[in-house]
């Protein structure tokens, strides 16, 4: 029950960016700052990965249509890694606390995921290319933020990561005709990109 603020903390940013997550930890821990974080998340190898793709996901996560297509991609990422992340943390491999926090982890690493997927795509319905790269610097500093706070505060960054949830869940049922309105947009243009007469069925002889 110690661990757990943390490993909620943990599950939401592992939705946003979960490389940063990783990244993160990893150096808190490689750097003494926090007893929390388990040696395989400092390994040398692990930061180094973790850093390649986070470097990716900042240039990814700023363009527009792109970012989306980023989302769609993590769909599966985020949420596993958040439970990992979180298993991790809680320690004891293979006990019934360790497999409740990778539940709880990976469950609020998926819903915090679908508000950030959701969120995107209401901001690519507008035409201008900037609010993309100011929703996503405002991501990867909230990680960031949280994450080391985190680390000092685990519990009031747990309620901090609570109402971020919940306000961001209560922005995607406010976004949903936008969020409708991206989908529209990219099954027509999925619809332009195809040969003509891919569709049509032969006729019969």
């Amino acid at each position: 029950m110690s661990v757990l603020p943390l490993v909620f903390t943990s599950g939401w940013a592992s939705g946003i960016n979960a490389y940063a997550v990783v990244l993160l930890f990893g150096i808190f821990g490689a750097t003494g700052l926090t007893d929390e974080v388990p040696e395989s998340l400092q390994r040398t190898d692990v930061l180094v990965t973790a850093g390649v793709l986070f470097l990716c996901e900042a240039v990814a996560d700023k363009i527009p249509y792109v970012d989306s297509a980023w989302d769609t991609a993590h769909t599966v990422i985020r949420p596993v890694a958040g439970a990992v992340v979180a298993a991790l943390l809680a320690g004891e491999s293979g006990s019934l606390p360790e497999l409740a926090a990778g539940a709880v982890g990976g469950s609020t690493a998926l819903m915090s995921h679908l508000v950030k997927a959701g969120t995107r795509m209401a901001v690519n319905t507008s035409p201008e290319p900037f609010s993309n790269i100011g929703v996503s610097v405002a991501e990867d500093l909230g990680v960031a933020g949280i994450i080391t706070f985190a680390v000092f505060n685990p519990v009031a960054a747990a309620v901090v990561a609570g109402v971020l949830l919940l306000l961001g869940l209560l922005t995607l049922v406010f976004l949903a005709s936008r969020i409708r309105r991206f989908l529209r947009r990219r099954a027509r243009r999925r619809e332009e990109r195809r040969p003509a007469g891919a569709g049509r069925h032969r006729p019969h002889e």
